[in-house]
């Protein structure tokens, strides 16, 4: 059924995303709805893409579970994760060793992108946000939150363990090598955004100066941080490396943060009570992931720099793990362009990347499309110029996966 020669599929999940910008403070509610009216929508009419009636539901959602578990792991296991950081209390000795002025939230960026690069972006958003809380009195602008997520995807773009896209990738065949070419244009972004980033934050609360009085790190809690996050860094290196295929049908990710956070408990207790509500942030950021695996895209447009540019900003609405499904099964593109056009385009608004849902967990204001656009402007100037600098300095070299270098 179509609207003006429109599915009405792709209808009704334009107008889920549109609820989700206006009423920002029921965003679960209108995400849940959608998902809910889509999944019917199909079910009693057009079918799914593996079939019609339950059947295809059943198909479709067990092709669909794996990414999902994984997601629901990811935020639920780095949510605790983030809280063990912020109790281990090495936030709260890091102002003596960052700037006092506004180049210390840009050192703070810096870090974050950093991070990414060998964690999950979900992870590095979740520490960086942590820190961001103690450093500034938990008065943090929301273009400095943009930011973090920012820094997070532009970490993660250019690494195949740092961005769930860019470990499809690798398991298709995709080279690292090629894949590390997005770091020329996340250096760019970085400078562009965090910059002006920075210049925000140090105008609406500047750095803490001081370390707090009388601070002792929890050697423990920070034992217990870097073990969760060498689960999930072994994790994914070892199953790409001895079976890739694993990855595919199994939450191996999420399930290995999930379980290493359990088997340090007794080293120290995660605060559990932080569980439902990282679990209302992650079921939100589920329904906006079926919705999409949901839609009638069957085929992107021909790989292009340009069409890959404008995937960038599709990615800021429509979630990235099924169009990067959808570009490797096309092949033919320049996997560096892509990686950083898929990874680091979420950034433009906060449900636009998993790592922008979670870190909407710790600050619940970030929720407002509106507001993150106005205050976090900086981030698409960034994805704009840096794309075209890319473009300018390596030129488009589309790598077919069975011939990547």
């Amino acid at each position: 059924m179509t609207v003006w020669g429109i599915p009405l599929d792709f209808i009704l999940f334009a107008l889920t995303l549109l609820g989700v910008a206006v009423f920002h403070h029921r965003t679960l509610e209108v995400a849940l709805t959608g998902a809910v009216v889509i999944t019917l929508y199909q079910l009693f009419t057009v079918g799914f893409k593996t079939g019609p009636g339950v059947a295809g539901l059943l198909g479709h959602a067990g092709h669909e579970w794996v990414t999902l578990a994984n997601l629901l792991g990811l935020l639920l296991g780095f949510a605790l994760l983030a809280d063990h950081f912020e109790r281990s209390k090495v936030p709260d000795v890091l102002p003596h060793v960052l700037p006092d002025d506004w180049k210390g939230p840009f050192v703070l960026l810096l870090g974050i992108c950093v991070m990414s690069s060998f964690l999950d972006n979900i992870a590095a958003a979740m520490i960086g946000g942590t820190m961001a809380a103690v450093l500034f009195r938990r008065r943090v602008h929301i273009g400095y939150l943009a930011a973090i997520v920012a820094a997070s995807n532009a970490g993660g773009a250019g690494s195949v363990v740092g961005d769930t896209t860019t470990t499809m990738m690798w398991i298709a065949g995709a080279s690292p090598l090629v894949v590390l070419e997005a770091y020329l244009a996340a250096a760019v972004a970085v400078l562009i955004f965090g910059i002006i980033a920075a210049r925000q934050q140090h105008a609406h609360q500047p750095i803490q100066k001081d370390d707090t009085p009388g601070t002792r790190v929890d050697a423990g809690r920070l034992v217990v941080v870097v073990v969760i996050l060498l689960a999930a860094i072994g994790a994914n290196v070892f199953f790409n490396l001895r079976d890739p295929d694993v990855l595919n049908h199994f939450p191996v990710i999420g399930t290995a943060v999930m379980a290493a956070t359990v088997l340090t408990a007794p080293v120290r207790m995660p605060r559990w009570s932080l569980l439902p509500g990282a679990f209302r942030g992650a079921v939100f950021l589920l329904a906006l992931v079926w919705c999409a695996s949901l839609m009638p895209v069957q085929h992107l447009p021909e790989p292009s720099w340009q069409t890959t540019f404008g995937l960038g900003f599709l990615s800021s609405v429509f979630d990235n793990i099924p169009l990067t499904a959808l570009a490797i099964r096309q092949d033919g593109y320049d996997w560096g362009f892509l990686a950083y056009a898929v990874g680091f385009g979420g950034s433009m608004i906060w449900f636009g990347s998993s790592a922008g849902v979670a870190l909407s967990n710790l600050y619940p204001e970030a929720r407002s499309v509106f507001a993150w656009i106005r205050g976090g402007w900086h981030v698409a100037l960034a994805y704009v110029v840096s794309y075209l600098v890319m473009l300018l300095v390596l030129g488009w070299h589309p790598h077919p996966l069975k011939m990547a270098p």
